[in-house]
């Protein structure tokens, strides 16, 4: 399982995932899920994964492939793609490809190949997009109503999204708004765990402008947890349930 979250904002767009996989309680490992394209003050595309890591790398490896092919073109490339509409498309064909292939060969076994990606994209002259891509290869887009995305297990961090994330949030807020949404999904699941990767991409810059990597003992995560449950606690504590706590005869 994993957690991955991106917000679309009019600043910027913050994308923030987790590293864990999880094969069973005696086989985690960790794999990075962002992977960044970009040619610097021309396109930037940043994908998150989630779920099955054969088909996630499999698909990253075909991306890859066709973007160093020597006969690339607008129709196969993310990176000479004419709209960000077009990449996302590719991204999705080439998903549900993988997949397909796959289930063909994992036919007789249980084990699930369902995967999805969250696609993070801008190119030069045009504005930011943010994309949900679905195993069959179709796909949903982040809106003024949805600034953020979610893949994964997404239910325990989407409450303080709903609450607090709109566009007009700051690229601060939201780097906060996603990494509190992050603890919240790790100390309710195990199978969710560090190191995180955090990127941004401001307005207009088409390239990635901060990235970093949270390790397990980051002081600067730390503090902000226990600030984040200190303030929930306090707030429980200050709220009063008025006349719903009056108990009357049945």
């Amino acid at each position: 399982m994993t957690y991955c979250v991106g917000l679309l904002l009019n600043a910027g767009m913050v994308m923030l995932s987790d590293t864990r996989t999880n094969a069973g309680l005696d086989n985690i490992a960790t794999y990075r899920k962002m992977f960044v394209f970009e040619e610097p003050g021309e396109r930037v595309i940043t994908i998150l994964t989630a779920g099955s890591l054969s088909v996630t790398q499999t698909t990253m490896a075909r991306l890859r492939e066709a973007i160093d092919d020597k006969d690339a073109s607008g129709e196969t490339s993310i990176m000479m793609a004419p709209t960000m509409l077009k990449a996302a498309e590719i991204i999705g064909a080439t998903l549900a490809s993988v997949k397909q292939d796959i289930d063909a060969k994992m036919e007789a076994s249980k084990v699930s190949t369902s995967a999805s990606m969250i696609v993070g994209c801008q190119r030069r002259g045009g504005a930011m997009r943010m994309f949900l891509i679905y195993p069959e290869g179709n796909f949903i887009e982040a809106t003024e109503d949805t600034p953020f995305l979610q893949i994964g297990e997404h239910k325990y961090g989407k409450p303080i999204l709903d609450r607090v994330v709109t566009m007009a949030t700051s690229l601060e807020d939201g780097q906060k708004a996603a990494l509190l949404s992050m603890d919240s999904t790790l100390r309710s699941n195990l199978s969710v765990g560090m190191p995180l990767d955090m990127a941004v991409i401001e307005e207009g810059a088409c390239r990635v402008t901060m990235r970093k990597r949270i390790e397990k003992k980051d002081p600067d995560f730390a503090r902000m947890s226990e600030a984040w449950s200190n303030a929930l606690k306090d707030g429980f504590t200050h709220i009063t349930i008025g006349g719903m706590g009056t108990i009357t005869p049945v």
